[in-house]
């Protein structure tokens, strides 16, 4: 039984007792000075759709907003800690909520960040500051090489990919909505696309990962026809083969069986109430050409939308064998995502969550400079995935080598997450990562999709206006030397002195891919 129904016979139970001892002994009503207001402002919690915590634990929900009426970033103190149990990121959780909700962002006293810390990071300004141009097309960059028949002009910042089965249907709607309100995209996540997906005509990403689920044969490959129905929906605008995610490089994706619903396994094509495991590594390709000959086949059946590969950087000489490969074959992806291993997940062993995968500002810097060194980058564009949540985070991972951005935990939290860690266990207490049905009815669709959509319009907003103050007229002129970083007390590095450039095409001569690599790659 849920708390929900707990509130409601427990208030039913009062008032029938207050009135059955009432009629017999008169003071017993003055009880209801006590539990009348308790029980109106519990129905009124129950009935009110702004607040998930509050409509799935009436009177007690409250609880929450209290506190953070007294310190907003108190709830940081119960999770997101460092190696010595300090916590973490207190304002930029508190920067999303406040985006989300459209209300002011600004802070009191100025910079809240000890400056002189080792680790401390700032974007130079410019005395020519530029005026901040917020058309749409500077917040947009088309995704589609020579032989993609239909680009994309996709916004600058992108929900990231998160399964239906993982998140509720009800969190699924929201975000898809939120992303058509505001002219982004969301990622299906390798859950495949759901109806959910479809409800609101948002532009969808959808990614394919090792589990082929929704174009996948009964033994678990891929399946061509049905992967062709799906990538020929106008919906469908990119397709993106997840090899693998920061969160856990190297492992396969898992839905637990408490969250395999009938409904779910019917969209994945496996077995309801059963553990989901997807495999770590692909069946449709073994190595750099059949990923490359995949997705050119993946670029034909879908009749020529933008395809890319999806990975956190482990071996360095594994994505070099992938570009070399390139070069050699003339067959490129349109995009590659770079995931960084600080990327997050509902459900993952605590070993490859802290210890696999490169981390986003390597993996991101790397990536653009091999393909640099290759005379890849021209035609190929880089996303980025790894705890984007600010405007300055887009224009530092842009100063690295990407060109557009992914978010999954800000959109997660602009939909209500509060982080209560319990998204393996399918008992969110607001919705968002469970599938049990009392639960996801506190997540309003129509309220929390409209916060998607300001938390990303407001993003996008503080970006512009940052490379405005920088001097900077469009996104594409950010530079590593924009962004300083304090690497000791008494010394700053630039990140173009910290991340050196790989000069372009410096690792092909005469159209020979060389053997040495530059200092960059190795």
């Amino acid at each position: 039984m849920k708390f929900r129904e707990i509130f409601i016979i427990s208030s039913v139970i009062i008032v029938g007792l207050v009135i059955a001892v009432g009629s017999f002994w008169p003071s017993a009503w003055w009880s209801m000075i006590l539990f009348g207001p308790l029980i109106l402002i519990g129905y009124t919690d129950f009935l009110q759709r702004k607040h998930s915590v509050r409509r799935n634990f009436p009177l007690i929900g409250n609880i929450r907003y209290l506190l953070e009426a007294i310190r907003p970033e108190i709830m940081q103190y119960f999770v997101e800690t460092d190696t010595e149990g300090r916590p973490i990121n207190r304002l930029r959780r508190s920067l999303i909520y406040q985006r989300a909700k459209n209300v002011n962002d600004t802070t009191p006293f100025g910079t809240q960040k000890d400056v002189y810390k080792t680790g401390y990071e700032w974007m130079t300004h410019s005395i020519y500051a530029k005026k901040a141009n917020h058309e749409d097309e500077h917040k947009r960059v088309i995704i589609g090489g020579k032989d993609c028949k239909k680009p994309y002009a996709a916004s600058l910042l992108n929900i990231s990919a998160m399964s239906f089965g993982a998140l509720s249907k009800n969190a699924i709607m929201a975000l898809n909505k939120g992303a058509k309100m505001g002219g982004f995209a969301q990622n299906t996540g390798e859950g495949g696309i759901s109806s959910y997906h479809q409800e609101y005509g948002g532009d969808l990403i959808w990614q394919i990962g090792t589990g082929y689920f929704g174009c996948r044969n009964e033994d678990g490959t891929f399946c061509e026809e049905k992967f062709k129905e799906k990538a020929h929906l106008e919906q469908v605008k990119m397709i993106e083969i997840k090899i693998s995610q920061g969160a856990k490089p190297g492992h396969g994706g898992i839905l637990p069986a408490s969250k395999n619903t009938s409904e779910i396994a019917h969209i994945r094509g496996v077995k309801p109430a059963t553990d989901v495991l997807s495999p770590p590594a692909h069946s449709a390709f073994l190595n750099p050409e059949e990923l490359l000959q995949y997705i050119q086949k993946l670029r034909e059946l879908s009749g020529g939308k933008p395809i890319g590969f999806k990975l956190c950087i482990g071996k360095k000489e594994e994505f070099v064998a992938i570009c070399q490969t390139m070069v050699s074959t003339n067959i490129k992806p349109d995009f590659i995502t770079i995931d960084g291993g600080e990327g997050g997940t509902g459900a993952a062993p605590v070993e490859f969550s802290n210890t696999l995968g490169m981390p986003l500002r390597d993996g991101l810097s790397f990536a653009y400079d091999t393909l640099c060194g290759f005379d890849l980058k021209k035609d190929i564009k880089l996303m980025a995935s790894g705890k984007i949540i600010s405007g300055f985070d887009i224009a530092r991972a842009m100063a690295l080598g990407a060109d557009l951005c992914y978010s999954a935990r800000a959109m997660m939290m602009s939909l209500g997450c509060i982080q209560a860690l319990r998204c393996n266990n399918n008992t969110c207490p607001v919705g968002v990562a469970t599938q049990d049905p009392s639960l996801i009815r506190g997540l309003n669709v129509e309220e929390k999709s409209k916060r998607v959509a300001s938390y990303h319009d407001q993003t996008l907003h503080s970006f512009i206006e940052l490379i405005a103050a920088s001097g900077i007229d469009t996104p594409s002129e950010i530079r590593r030397s924009h962004i300083y970083r304090r690497v000791t007390m008494e010394k700053v590095k630039k990140y173009d002195e910290l991340f050196p450039y790989v000069e372009n095409g410096s690792l092909i001569q005469n159209n020979v891919v060389l053997e040495k690599y530059s200092p960059g790659i190795n």
